[in-house]
């Protein structure tokens, strides 16, 4: 602890990869759902030559938080700096830098992470959740930037992604508060066996369910979304099907002279090493690929296709 009361730690890790090509993807932050697991989504806000300002929906302790930060990028000296502006209790402030070093050997990196934070009104009890909070989801981020910068190459023919789209002759409003309200899919979709929706946080919700697929088994699946009334829904699944490592996605609802078009996008990451057991020993990563990709896009025109019914019957159509 510092004399100022703020708490400063450090945590690092080595990667077998150019310092160059770590910085890359640290400062594209639209990539941290899929690299860093806490990460929900990250929105960005507003983007200078060298600065931006975003906003993060991730974990930490098992609970889902919001905070807005500042960063400075600074390619050439391979660093990046960011700031909380707006924090979430019991974070008073907070902030740090990215710090990404060659190895000695010259075929590495060595990726430093720096925090400096104080919890509001130095409370102790505050403090010690924002050290649990640090610490573990440091040594996560690091842990999944290590893998997912040196296993890149190998991921490549397993993770995809995909859209489906539906045109609706009806407001925006209407389709998106279909897909908000997934609290009634139960009783609105046929392939929801049952659903959970909570939302303690405006804007941030959590979604459990029961999804029936076409041989009548059901699999669980949770999310977080972070919605944005009323043109899109972002989400990233914390409990996966066996087949997927990483499953997010995005709803978007975009309105025109000729009514609406509601979206649902996909991005996976085939788990290889369930492929023999769900589909059997003869099965390959591209046959893990066609079936995620068709259960996904069945559900998502079945969802679909319901809110467009939903939209225009809103509309008198």
């Amino acid at each position: 602890m510092t004399q100022s009361g703020a708490r400063e730690v450090e945590h690092e890790i080595d990667i077998a990869a150019p310092p160059a090509a770590v910085y890359r993807l640290i400062a594209d932050v639209t990539n941290w759902p899929r690299i860093f697991p806490p990460t929900i989504h990250v929105d960005r806000e507003a983007r200078g030559e060298r600065e931006e300002r975003i906003r993060i929906w991730a974990t930490a302790n098992g609970e889902a938080k919001n905070w807005t930060s500042l960063r400075t990028l600074d390619p050439e000296g391979l660093r990046i700096t960011f700031r909380q502006e707006v924090s979430a209790p019991p974070v008073a402030s907070m902030g740090g830098t990215w710090i990404i070093e060659p190895l000695g050997s010259g075929e590495g990196s060595r990726v430093r992470l720096l925090h400096d934070y104080r919890a509001v009104d130095d409370d102790p009890e505050g403090l010690a959740w924002i050290d649990r909070a640090v610490d573990g989801n440091s040594r996560a981020e690091l842990a999944a930037l290590k893998e997912n910068v040196e296993l890149a190459h190998a991921a490549e023919d397993v993770t995809f992604s995909f859209e489906d789209s539906v045109r609706i002759d009806g407001a925006a409003k209407d389709a998106y508060a279909f897909v908000d309200e997934a609290g009634l899919w139960s009783e609105r979709l046929p392939h929801v066996a049952s659903v959970r929706l909570t939302e303690d946080t405006p804007g941030l919700q959590e979604l459990v369910m029961d999804t029936r697929a076409k041989d009548g088994s059901t699999h669980t699946t949770a999310s977080y979304r972070v919605t944005f009334p009323h043109h899109r829904i972002a989400y990233k699944q914390t409990t996966l099907p066996a087949l997927m490592t990483l499953h997010t996605g995005c709803w978007t609802f975009t309105e025109d002279d000729e009514g609406t078009v509601a979206s649902s996008q996909h991005t996976v990451t085939i788990n290889t090493e369930n492929i023999a057991r769900v589909l059997g020993p003869e099965a390959t990563a591209g046959d893990a690929r066609r079936y995620v990709h068709e259960a996904l896009s069945t559900n998502s025109r079945a969802t679909l296709g319901h809110a467009k019914r939903f939209a225009e019957q809103r509309a008198g159509r």
